[in-house]
């Protein structure tokens, strides 16, 4: 990777700047491509991109940027796309600082700002060396997820069409999935969850996925299965819940989407298990009451309070061999299970020995 230093001013990184969404952002008279493939979206909250800005205003010098050279001559944003949507949002006039558009700013402080250098590292290398330095640089700063970098690699038509659909503000899959998933598209969270449902948990499936597909010229097959997932959630839980969002549908779908359920039958066994007291994880009710595993509730348990004062009534004794253990050699068991109604009182609590407790709870 050859390196060289440039100061780029302001006026120069603006000139003909322009962001046709979808289709990119340029400046610097059209020769720079400021959202090349495998960069993101434009993630700064609106503190730190009027940071940007007043940092250009008091004249404090930015982080370096990186350039990379493409084979035509132009250049492609390596690190720093961030800063520089910023600082051309603000000339441009998409937003004010402190009530001031750029054009509303005196002359001397518009001259200021379009004088101001930036240090720009201008980098040549093959594709490869571009990828790898890219992550490098990125360390720092507005951190990168896992899937930000994943499409750092896999760069390509695939992936400007999965970005069309997971990747933007309004997308069909945001659309799609509103009430049944959180994520945030900006940061590749929805395309990573689509993925994810497809593929597999594991990084290594996804790059699999990803690098198997990456010419591909649409994404269909991925869309297709995201919709499935959503539509089969919608029909089998059509009541809306915060907690819907807690779930992960995919494997949930995996699991039970080929079952003919009742969707009444699962919503008015929802409404009682919510108002249980007993359930400390409400989001895992959804499985549960498709499967019937207590383990996705996180039932209440025993306090150690609880189990002391159980010990000490006991003796030390066990409920069923009738034999003396050490405290940590015994285990809080309700005498009538939860799912016959059984609480987590005093009342409902008998210490066992632990081989006692496991036999109980596989009957």
């Amino acid at each position: 990777m050859e390196i060289e230093r440039n100061e780029i001013t302001i006026s120069m990184l603006v000139d003909g700047y322009q962001d046709d969404g979808e289709q990119g952002v340029v400046g610097y008279g059209g020769k720079l491509d400021i959202r090349p493939p495998y960069q993101r979206e434009f993630v700064y909250a609106s503190k730190q991109r009027d940071d940007v800005i007043r940092s250009v205003l008091k004249g404090f010098p930015l982080n370096v940027m990186y350039w990379a050279c493409r084979d035509n001559g132009n250049w492609e944003v390596l690190d720093g796309q961030q800063r520089t949507v910023s600082i051309c949002r603000y000339v441009a006039g998409e937003f004010s600082l402190d009530g001031l558009y750029f054009t509303n700013q005196p002359k001397d402080v518009q001259d200021r700002i379009n004088n101001y250098e930036l240090m720009v590292y201008l980098c040549k290398g093959d594709d490869s060396e571009k990828l790898e330095w890219f992550k490098i640089v990125n360390i720092t700063g507005e951190a990168l997820t896992a899937q930000e970098l994943r499409n750092a690699v896999y760069a390509g038509p695939w992936l400007s069409d999965a970005k069309r659909y997971f990747s933007r503000t309004n997308c069909a899959a945001k659309g799609l999935s509103d009430g049944y998933v959180k994520a945030n598209t900006l940061r590749q969270e929805l395309l990573e969850k689509a993925l994810r449902w497809i593929a597999g948990n594991s990084d290594i499936q996804i790059r699999e996925y990803m690098g198997r597909h990456k010419d591909d010229q649409e994404v269909g097959e991925l869309y297709s299965h995201f919709k499935k997932v959503i539509e089969w959630a919608r029909e089998t839980f059509p009541v809306k819940r915060d907690l819907l969002t807690s779930v992960d549908w995919g494997s949930v779908y995996a699991q039970h989407g080929h079952e003919k359920l009742n969707a009444d039958k699962l919503e008015e066994r929802i409404s009682q298990l919510l108002g249980d007291d007993e359930i400390k994880k409400q989001w895992g009710i959804y499985e549960y009451v498709l499967d019937g595993d207590e383990r996705h509730l996180n039932l209440r348990t025993f306090t150690k309070n609880q189990k002391t004062r159980a010990y000490e009534k006991q003796q030390g004794i066990c409920s069923i061999c009738n034999k003396r253990f050490m405290f940590n050699k015994m285990e809080g068991d309700h005498i009538m299970p939860w799912r016959e109604g059984g609480l987590t009182v005093d009342s409902n609590l008998q210490m066992l020995c632990k081989d006692c407790n496991r036999k109980k709870s596989s009957n």
